[in-house]
């Protein structure tokens, strides 16, 4: 089964059959990224805009990659420099936009479900590079195919991911697509962060930071989401890093585990520098990972025709 969708907004969406589809899609890409002339041209002629209402620096600067090496018309959209800051709306903002014969949007914006009210107003596809508490579906991605070159498989894997859970789109796009193909996942973080009701999602909440990490074959860490909390969760950074900081002596209870975060890391918080930079880290394979699955994500939308050249 390929992929017919007009958008990308969520992996809640998205059938086993499809997220695999992006994946081998996304390997392909990988490839290209490693050639002296990382160019195809694959979406000459079409026209990407990053729709950024929110600071970004690695989802942002690798969608602008991901088009550019695509051969497509990338342009970067602030908000602080729009006239969204003179009370223009938001679809009045995307209209003007879509008027200048835009073929994607890529969007990241500070409120749940901002992603698909654009994409229900629009003819241009739409990617959801992030939108509030709900989902980020390429981060997703690329976190499945970065496991799954360094696993060398996704179904039967267990993956834990520690820290704060419920103010993470991160951690509700990995929830979930990771089961859908196989992935066994442990939830571990404090009980202010993590979500009152997981019976929906299916996956395991682990008691201590000892049960979370014993076994697994991947271990992500979550940064806490200050920015979208209304008040802190925590007594204090440092008790935080006692008892939900992966450090060496918790990583010794599953040798084989690689490392992941999705950025920005608070060394010394939710993850040691020396873990972070540690050999079993694939914090950096992950962002190469993230242009793949990027110009995979563009290349599906723009167009499903065309052979990747």
């Amino acid at each position: 089964m390929s992929y017919s969708r007009k958008d990308l907004i969520g992996m809640i969406d998205l059938s086993k059959e499809e997220i695999l589809h992006l994946l081998d899609t996304a390997e392909k890409f990988r490839e290209i990224n490693h050639r002296d002339v990382k160019k195809v041209p694959t979406l000459k002629g079409k026209t990407v805009v990053n729709l950024f209402f929110e600071n970004s620096t690695r989802t942002r600067t690798s969608f602008e990659i991901a088009g550019k090496r695509l051969s497509a018309d990338t342009v970067n959209f602030s908000a602080s420099a729009s006239s969204t800051a003179k009370g223009e709306t938001l679809i009045d903002t995307v209209h003007n936009i879509e008027a200048m014969s835009t073929d994607i949007f890529v969007v990241r914006h500070a409120y749940s479900g901002a992603v698909k009210f654009i994409a229900e107003n629009t003819k241009a596809s739409v990617v959801n590079a992030g939108d509030g508490l709900n989902e980020h579906p390429t981060q997703s991605l690329l976190d499945m195919l970065t496991i799954k070159q360094h696993k060398g498989r996704l179904e039967g894997l267990n993956v834990a991911i520690i820290g704060d859970i419920t103010h993470s789109r991160v951690a509700r796009s990995n929830i979930w697509a990771m089961p859908r193909l196989g992935i066994n996942l442990r939830l571990f973080g404090p009980k202010t962060m993590l979500p009152l009701c997981t019976d929906p999602f299916g996956v395991k909440i682990c008691g201590n930071m000892e049960e979370a990490v014993e076994g697994a074959d991947v271990i992500m860490t979550l940064r806490i989401q200050r920015e979208r909390q209304g008040k802190l969760l925590i007594p204090s950074v440092k008790e935080y890093a006692r008892y939900f900081g992966l450090n060496a002596a918790r990583l010794r209870l599953s040798n084989n585990a690689i490392v992941m975060h999705p950025g920005p890391i608070n060394r010394g918080v939710e993850i040691s520098s020396e873990i972070a930079d540690c050999g079993q880290s694939v914090i950096l394979p992950q962002v190469e990972s993230g242009v793949a699955v990027r110009m995979a994500v563009l290349y599906t939308l723009g167009t499903g025709q065309r052979g990747i050249e």
